[in-house]
């Protein structure tokens, strides 16, 4: 049906703001549903991909937003891999709060604060170990991971005594307690509690460390 005159926008039965609500809420739900059981694969990807494309392309939600071009870039080459596949996974835990393991009843959780060192230390990054968590901000892990390699440091594979820097991304990381990447979190806090040099840092803090 074509709205000539506007008539249905004009009403009180339209209002884009709450259609725009309901999409994002739809896409909670596919999101959770998508990552129920704990892996995501090549064709639930390209299917994500494509209900964005067609039903929140025009919406200016930065969060939204991250979500799609991080995943048209896992996409981009035609192969999503394993440590894209991982990534994923962790993304759509982060947007929609959910628990990670799919034995779980989905709630929605209260957003708990990060356990950040404070003072934020300052970073040395020369010889020093690095570890990323959680969704950045400034682009995928793999870019992120470069920055810090072609600075003279390191990458490690989890949180162990040889990690010098946790740091946790700024996308959707209230829930971090509710989280995949939760539990890197908590293995850095135990670890800093006996007494290991690790210290757990923004994104934010790592960029202002990085560029200013």
């Amino acid at each position: 049906m074509v709205d000539l005159h506007q008539e249905f926008k004009s009403s009180v039965f339209f209002h884009q703001a709450r259609i725009e609500r309901r999409s994002v809420d739809a896409l909670i739900g596919i999101a959770a549903g998508l990552a129920a059981d704990g892996t995501i694969n090549q064709q639930e990807a390209e299917f994500l991909r494509t209900w964005i494309e067609t039903h929140l392309a025009h919406l200016d939600d930065p969060v939204v937003n991250i979500l799609y071009r991080r995943l048209a870039d896992m996409l981009s080459d035609g192969v999503l891999d394993a440590d894209e596949s991982a990534e994923l996974l962790e993304m759509l835990h982060q947007f929609t709060g959910l628990p990670v393991a799919p034995t779980q009843t989905p709630t929605f959780t209260t957003p708990a604060s990060l356990p950040l060192d404070h003072p934020a230390p300052q970073l040395c990054l020369i010889d020093r170990v690095f570890l990323f968590t959680g969704v950045m901000a400034y682009g995928p892990r793999k870019e992120c991971e470069s920055q810090i390699l072609e600075r003279g440091g390191l990458i490690g594979g989890s949180v162990s005594k040889k990690i010098h820097y946790l740091v946790v991304g700024s996308i959707g990381n209230d829930q971090w307690l509710h989280s995949s990447y939760g539990t890197k979190i908590k293995k850095a806090v135990e670890l800093r509690d006996n007494g290991v040099p690790i210290a757990i840092i923004s994104e934010d803090h790592w960029q202002k460390v990085l560029f200013g």
